[in-house]
């Protein structure tokens, strides 16, 4: 028997006019309200289509099904996220400690800011988490990573720049997740941001290291 097809997540069409940008633009509007305040299990296109004002044929025009929603509400979160975070990475006017430092603060902030809707989407991940599109959005800043390591750490071995790019993505990626799942004042924010960011940058001074010989 051959496998079931998967539904799909792509957009059907991109708007070309104004009025058509409108329409994307009260859709996903609409979609952010409606998964923030239903949740990721009651999220539908017709819910979505009646908060937008349109009709579900007009939504349909542009997204096939809410699995296509979803992941346009990611991937968008992904580019912006993504562009903030490389930006900062691959500012070479500020040391590299600095701007990990303000890569932290900066995640952590995002995070804090849009912990309503990523965690709705994280309920709806299955959706398209193993989608091609999924992995293609995220390549850009494992590559942005994986460059600053190779600028912090010139002296570390290969599997050493690996190791510490895992432990920080880690790091980061559970932390922000736990700490924005409660609401946090700018201050609390700050704080926490300025504890983590020592963490990295004192494990970063003791790697930057050349590999160790072997003796003979």
């Amino acid at each position: 028997m051959a496998p079931a097809r998967k539904a799909s997540i792509a957009a059907r069409k991109q708007p070309q006019q104004a009025r058509s940008a409108d329409l994307v633009s009260a859709i996903l509007q609409a979609a952010v309200q409606v998964l923030t305040t239903e949740g990721a299990q009651r999220f539908t296109t017709a819910r979505v289509a009646e908060k937008a004002g349109v009709s579900v044929g007009s939504l349909y025009q542009y997204f096939p099904n809410k699995a296509a929603i979803l992941f346009r509400l990611q991937s968008d979160e992904w580019r912006q996220t993504t562009a903030l975070l490389t930006g900062i990475l691959e500012d070479t006017s500020r040391p590299p400690l600095v701007r990990l430092r303000a890569l932290v603060h900066a995640f952590l902030q995002s995070e804090c800011d849009e912990a309503a809707v990523r965690g709705a989407l994280d309920d709806a991940a299955p959706l398209y988490r193993d989608a091609p599109e999924s992995k293609a959005a995220q390549a850009s800043g494992r590559r942005a990573m994986q460059a600053f390591m190779r600028e912090a750490l010139p002296e570390a071995s290969p599997p050493e720049r690996a190791r510490a790019t895992d432990l920080i993505k880690t790091t980061l990626a559970q932390v922000g997740k736990h700490f924005s799942e409660t609401p946090r004042s700018r201050a609390e924010i700050s704080a926490y941001a300025d504890a983590m960011a020592d963490m990295f940058c004192a494990y970063l001074s003791t790697a930057n290291k050349p590999p160790r010989r072997k003796a003979r």
